[in-house]
């Protein structure tokens, strides 16, 4: 017994900083797209495309827009594909379970690896493959870590938000792939000492994550993993057969705690057509589009801002990438504001889901508010400005995701939050494709000037403010009708 306690204690903490660390070093790495472009272009990647034009002053000057398209559509491609298929490897997962899923996963992340590992100039597209099998595969990593905070039972949020916040931090490691490869160390044994670390990924597959899934609430007895002893296994039938049980005793307490009486949850066609998952789409289409598309043209942004300064491009890059690891400790501040409300005193008939949306109100119009504040100074032709606008890009990142994922398990009923969840993340990423018609439009139609495409997006994200606006009002209706 001893030995079945220990071993799960230190199995647990474990498995938390494994997944950490897994998602901070690897998950998202796709997003760290603008420094890695740096080096292909300097490697001379889709360097083919550029071709020699006349500057204003008559003179011979290398135009490479062409170029610069070209990889803002590998981007494209893989941030569309690292939300569209969500939904699929959220049923995946459900479906299967853990180690299957993450063996597909680390299958694509490892093959995403070494096709950037053996790309060249002259095999510019394996570029396409490479980071779309990099970017489902690291979304994969994320998903199968979340559920760690099931094991920590009151803390469950907290974990959840960190891996959230490591997930966005993890698009440093292309930061780091750029520095290592200013210091002599090629582009391919930098993608190659990756591929070979999925034999860590392997290892806590097998070692430290259980088969099927972790369940929340646990089951008495519940273990994973090895043990040094006989311990209680569970099947997949028998842990959601005690879900079930655990989860009907909970809401057989909370109906007697209720003054009012019980309601039939929604059916998911329901919270489909219902305006909290319209306007949440657009909440979460609309800046995540301003995101994209901000990462995905940050190369030539801060060439034109530079005037082609290779020196100060490589330095605002940097610095880009490094404010991207703050993106962990930005994160866990949305879960802490949704905390501290829902903490407060409930009104006389005021049910726990109308206190969880009102405490969602604030966290919803901060995440707006951060938008629109970072579009502006992203829409600013002032190059030092550059320095405020990544500091309010990786704060305005950390908070939409964590908020959205919050604010779904909030509105809807548990029982449909995969389906809820994957279905707006794929909404999304179709709508996240226009980015890179905005940047066709910046290129061929506005001369390389993006003033007038940041300027419809900073008025587009004021559209934002509607979904706080929403719940706000549904709040203060349900309130007004408690009213004797």
């Amino acid at each position: 017994m001893v030995c079945f306690h220990g071993v799960l204690g230190v199995r647990r903490w474990l498995t938390f900083s494994t997944g950490l660390v897994e998602c901070l070093c690897f998950a998202g790495a796709v997003f760290g797209w603008a420094s890695l472009v740096f080096v292909l272009k300097t490697e001379g990647y889709f360097s083919s495309l550029c071709v020699n034009a006349t500057g204003l002053n008559g003179t011979q000057v290398l135009d490479c827009s062409e170029q610069d398209e070209r990889f803002s559509l590998v981007f494209t491609v893989a941030s569309f594909l690292n939300s569209f298929l969500t939904l699929p490897n959220g049923f995946l997962f459900d479906k299967f379970g853990t180690t299957v899923a993450r063996l597909f996963g680390i299958c694509l992340y490892t093959t995403g690896t070494l096709f950037v590992a053996f790309s060249s100039p002259a095999l510019s597209l394996l570029l396409f493959p490479a980071l779309s099998f990099i970017a489902v595969g690291g979304i994969m990593l994320l998903i199968t870590n979340m559920q760690v905070g099931n094991l920590f039972g009151l803390h469950r949020s907290t974990i959840i938000t960190l891996y959230n916040g490591a997930f966005d931090s993890s698009s440093a490691l292309f930061f780091i792939i750029k520095l290592v490869y200013e210091s002599d160390i090629s582009l391919r044994s930098s993608f190659l000492f990756l591929a070979a670390c999925s034999i860590i990924h392997l290892v806590r597959t097998f070692l430290l994550l259980p088969k099927t899934t972790i369940p929340y609430p646990l089951p008495e007895g519940y273990t994973y993993g090895m043990t040094c002893g006989k311990s209680k296994m569970f099947s997949p039938e028998q842990v959601a057969a005690n879900g079930h049980v655990q989860k009907d005793t909970t809401e057989e307490k909370m109906l007697k705690d209720k003054e009012s009486p019980p309601k039939q949850e929604k059916s998911f066609r329901e919270c489909v057509l219902s305006r909290f998952f319209l306007w949440l789409l657009v909440w979460l289409s609309v800046m995540q589009l301003r995101h994209y598309l901000f990462i995905g043209t940050l190369n030539p942004r801060l060439q034109r801002l530079t005037q082609g300064e290779p020196s100060l491009v490589s330095q605002y890059i940097n610095a880009f990438a490094i404010t991207q690891l703050c993106g962990v400790l930005c994160a866990p501040w949305n879960g802490l504001i949704l905390d501290r409300l829902k903490g407060k005193t409930r009104a006389p008939g005021e049910s726990e889901q109308e206190v969880d949306l009102r405490a969602s109100v604030l966290s919803l119009f901060l995440t707006s508010l951060q938008c629109v504040l970072f579009s502006v100074c992203a829409t600013i032709p002032v190059l030092p400005l550059q320095y405020l606008t990544f500091i309010l890009q990786v704060l305005n990142r950390s908070f939409l995701y964590g908020g959205n994922a919050a604010f779904i398990s909030l509105a809807f009923p548990s029982c449909h939050f995969g389906k809820v969840y994957g279905l707006v993340m794929a909404l999304s990423a179709v709508f996240s494709v226009l980015q890179y018609g905005c940047f066709a439009l910046i290129k061929d139609v506005l001369g390389g000037d993006p003033l007038y495409v940041d300027i419809a997006l900073t008025l587009l994200s004021l559209l934002t403010f509607m979904h706080p606006l929403t719940v706000y009002l549904h709040c203060r209706g349900l309130a007004s009708q408690r009213v004797p």
